[in-house]
């Protein structure tokens, strides 16, 4: 319609009665520029069903906010290209952007804010979070100085090596609300990669023992399939020695033995349904994590649960916590010796009625963890489920609803609430190199870089306090200089 509002007989008829008061040609003008616009508006809200929207306005920090109780997601659209919604609602800022998303208003429950990426709110009268990604969480770009009513949010699913100085108390208590692996955080994500109880017993996957063992003619007892070699955990030194004693079909680049399809190759096709078929054939997977962290657990775990096959766990200490039952999984940490592993391995190999106590609980049920099931029923968002918000959408929400619960409470003459991050909301131990392994042998990218990394983190960490405290921007030399001088 740019440039062209008028129909073109319409203005050749506005030519030729140029005789009449320019007050009624502009009232004809405005009159149907407002009867277009509204047509738009009309149409678009026919797209959805029809809802009561109801808007409170309270009069927060001095400023007019609209409260919308209910909206559909189309009068949220419309909302976004008619009105200036900026200044209607809380401002949140993705500081580190995972999202993408120039402005969007987002609905939480009876609470609205406005979510984007544009930095220039930083010192808008409206902006009350910050929102951090923490595999990109910069110190050469932070907020400051930061606002009493600014709060910090971190949302980090990853394990130490994307951002090691965020495990260490200075740093991870500079957040008001956290969203991490850990069940200890205000949003945790232990379950990322577990998207249902069902697919936990899902038997689609399953094949019946006695063919296993006649796979294991052409395959070894167990797999491994892992790329990223070399990683905190130190995880390919353990395998490198576990080889000695029994067979391992290894498929990822680390400690290459075997050979995918090629239409497998490919990193991107760690869930293509034809590698899980693969899988499924064997009897043990070795499902090793990259970081040894309460809490962190990957998909390598819950992989293996949805194939029926029995996984050899190596991460968390604190597994046992989410395992579908007690008799579920092989746990590394209760072997003194790679070799003990294998032999226990290799005696359930042998023996298929002992082996069938580990799948016992996915043939017949029911997964006896109350814990896993009450984290998984209590969860507030999905993964991989359409009918659910993502925890991207949760974590965003979580941040929303406490912005709005303090402002809620100084309306009403009471001091907000002071939400603070704790140590233990993202916190791993030093990594360590395995003890029965000689320093010549695998250990020198864990004693090299790792334990290094880790110790320098700590500095770093600290020197990230010191230089936020002081509540002024700060340049990456400055930021060096001072993890030198905590060195000294």
């Amino acid at each position: 319609m740019d440039g062209e509002l008028w129909p073109r007989g319409e203005r050749r008829r506005g030519g030729r009665t140029g005789f009449r008061p320019l007050w009624l040609y502009c009232l004809c003008c405005s009159a149907l520029l407002f009867f277009i616009v509204t047509l738009q508006v009309v149409v678009e809200l026919g797209q959805f069903e029809k809802k009561e929207v109801k808007s409170e306005k309270v009069k927060r920090d001095g400023l007019v906010v609209v409260n919308q109780v209910k909206e559909t997601n189309g009068l949220l659209s419309i909302a976004k290209k008619y009105s200036d919604v900026g200044i209607q609602h809380p401002i949140i800022v993705w500081w580190s952007p995972l999202t993408g998303e120039l402005g969007r208003i987002g609905q939480c429950g009876a609470d609205t804010c406005y979510f984007t990426i544009n930095k220039t709110y930083q010192n808008h009268q409206m902006t009350r979070a910050f929102l951090f990604y923490g595999t990109d969480f910069q110190i050469n770009s932070l907020p400051l100085p930061r606002k009493h009513h600014h709060d910090w949010a971190l949302f980090h699913e990853e394990s130490p090596k994307n951002n090691y100085k965020l495990f260490h108390e200075p740093a991870i208590t500079l957040f008001n609300y956290t969203s991490t692996f850990s069940r200890n955080s205000h949003m945790p994500l232990t379950t990322q990669y577990l998207e249902s109880i069902e697919e936990l017993k899902t038997h689609k996957y399953l094949i019946p023992l006695s063919r296993k063992n006649q796979l294991r003619e052409h395959l070894a007892p167990l797999a491994y399939v892992q790329s990223d070699c070399d990683p905190p955990s130190d995880r390919d030194s353990y395998v490198q020695e576990l080889m000695k004693y029994i067979p391992v079909d290894s498929y990822g680049t680390c400690l290459h033995n075997k050979d995918l399809p090629s239409h497998l190759k490919d990193p991107t096709s760690m869930d293509d349904d034809g590698l899980y078929k693969i899988l499924a054939q064997y009897k043990f997977i070795l499902a090793f994590e990259n970081a040894v962290c309460d809490d962190y657990i990957t998909e390598k775990l819950w992989r293996s649960f949805k194939l029926g096959v029995v996984p050899v766990y190596f991460g968390s200490p604190s597994i046992a916590d989410w395992l579908p039952s007690n008799q579920s999984a092989i746990l590394v940490k209760s072997f003194s010796h790679p070799k003990e592993l294998a032999e226990y391995i290799l005696q359930l190999d042998g023996n298929d009625q002992e082996y069938e106590t580990f799948l016992e609980w996915k043939w017949k049920g029911p997964i006896s963890n109350a814990k896993l099931l009450t984290a998984m029923k209590e969860r507030k968002w999905g993964v991989q489920d359409l009918s659910q918000d993502n925890y991207i959408d949760a974590f965003e929400c979580l941040v929303c609803n406490r912005v709005w619960e303090n402002l809620r409470r100084k309306e009403e003459g009471l001091s907000p609430i002071q939400w603070q991050a704790q140590a233990n909301h993202l916190s791993c131990p030093e990594p360590a190199a395995f003890t029965f392994l000689p320093s010549s042998l695998g250990t020198s990218v864990m004693r090299e870089l790792w334990m290094p990394s880790f110790h320098q983190s700590k500095r770093e960490a600290a020197a990230l306090r010191r230089l936020v405290e002081l509540n002024q921007n700060f340049t990456t030399e400055q930021f060096w200089r001072m993890v030198f001088k905590e060195k000294l």
